[in-house]
């Protein structure tokens, strides 16, 4: 059985608020190892090697499913809200450029189109029409994809294709101000990588390009600074194009081109890629694509990796919105039949971050299944069930994310 610990839940809370973001805390906590093979059976294979690219990053913390597919482990969350750059998960449509462009940040440069004086800006440019930071959930659509049963082709993500990290750079709203302001008849903001295409194919074929409605441009900043630190080669360095509230695939990394369209990109990853289709079909343009981030959570503690002793648990997870704040978060510890208020602890570092709650139970001896489901402030609310489709996309079910956790 579980009950609630009125008197923790009161003490866990706290305090925070905007400037509490340089004490949220960096640290995660490190995967525990498993269990050592028998002597008697075959060698296993080890876990695959970090890329160059991304070989700072903490091999204890993520899974490695391929040289452009970096997971973060479910344990390895913490509890202070930022996900540490060591750890955040990495995903990539096409491999990551030479290091050599991160040599001289400043230089980079980026075309602006669409604008009434179109102009090529370097990095350094950018920096002088103004900055600001912005704490975004950055998620893969993909990610819960490993919950589909239908097995979608793709990396399956199980919960660690997210992440919370503080962007700074400039507002594009503040660069296409200066520069006379979007022209009329623009219709959508898009943004095209930098990323060296194949000789001899059709650069529309390949390109990373993804187009959104104008009105991401908003809250959209050029990015040169994540989690207080020059942005990353492996997270998309030196410029990216960040529009909170929407899925990773939208976030453009190493940007070279934003443009204000009168109509979406005509680049494959936008008119067959990261569309909705029913399972069995083929993706095609009139199909939903994937933009705005749904209302989602899950519990990263107990991860259900080990057995945990009876007593006080504190149940520990995160919860997160396609930019409205999160109003409500409920934990089950019996697979949804009965549901107790989470209270929220940390910081609220704005309405695109993430919030992390928290729930003391007190657990006897025996089997469980715990998971929990958010309400934002427009009233959606985390569904049971996922939307079935072709290719695993946004699944925010509460019953694919919950942990069995056996308690001894």
């Amino acid at each position: 059985m579980t009950d609630a610990t009125p008197s923790i839940r009161r003490r866990q809370l706290i305090a925070g608020g905007a400037g509490a973001i340089a004490a949220a805390g960096l640290a995660g906590l490190p995967a525990r190892s498993g269990a050592q093979t028998p002597a008697a059976a075959p060698a296993a294979a080890g876990p695959r090697p970090l890329p160059a690219y991304a070989s700072w990053k903490d091999p204890n913390a993520v899974i490695v499913h391929s040289s452009n597919t970096i997971e973060t482990k479910r344990s390895a969350f913490g509890t202070s809200g930022i996900t540490p750059a060591e750890q955040l998960y990495v995903r990539n449509n096409l491999p990551p450029p030479d290091a050599s462009i991160v040599a001289n940040r400043d230089a980079w440069q980026v075309a602006i189109e669409g604008v009434r004086n179109p102009r090529t800006l370097s990095v350094a440019e950018l920096k002088t029409m103004g900055v600001e930071t912005v704490a975004t959930v950055l998620q893969c659509s993909g990610n819960g994809r490993g919950f589909f049963p239908s097995k979608p082709s793709g990396t399956p993500w199980t919960v660690g294709a997210a992440g919370c990290v503080v962007w700074s750079g400039v507002p594009v709203r503040y660069v296409a101000e200066a520069l006379g302001g979007v022209a009329p008849g623009m219709l959508y903001l898009t943004g095209t990588g930098g990323e060296k295409l194949a000789d001899g194919v059709d650069p529309m074929s390949v390109i990373v390009e993804r187009s959104m409605g104008v009105k991401a441009m908003t809250d959209a900043i050029l990015a040169w600074e994540m989690n207080g630190a020059p942005l990353s080669l492996a997270h998309g360095g030196p410029l990216r194009l960040i529009v909170p509230g929407y899925n990773g695939v939208n976030n453009i990394k190493y940007v070279k081109r934003v443009a204000f369209t009168p109509v979406e990109s005509t680049a494959r990853i936008m008119s067959h890629g990261y569309r909705v289709t029913p399972p069995g079909g083929t993706s095609n343009p009139n199909e939903p694509s994937v933009q705005e981030l749904n209302v989602k959570s899950w519990v990263n503690s107990p991860s259900g990796d080990r057995p945990i002793k009876a007593g006080t648990v504190y149940v520990t997870g995160v919860a997160f919105s396609g930019g409205q704040p999160i109003r409500r978060v409920e934990v089950s510890s019996d697979g949804g039949r009965t549901w107790i208020d989470a209270a929220f602890i940390g910081p609220d570092l704005g309405r695109f971050a993430w919030r992390q709650f928290a729930l003391p139970l007190r657990m006897a001896a025996g089997s469980y299944v715990v998971t929990s489901r958010a309400t934002d402030a427009g009233g959606n609310v985390q569904p049971e069930q996922r939307a079935e489709n072709a290719h695993g996309y946004s699944n925010n079910s509460w019953a694919d994310h919950a942990v069995k956790v056996s308690v001894v």
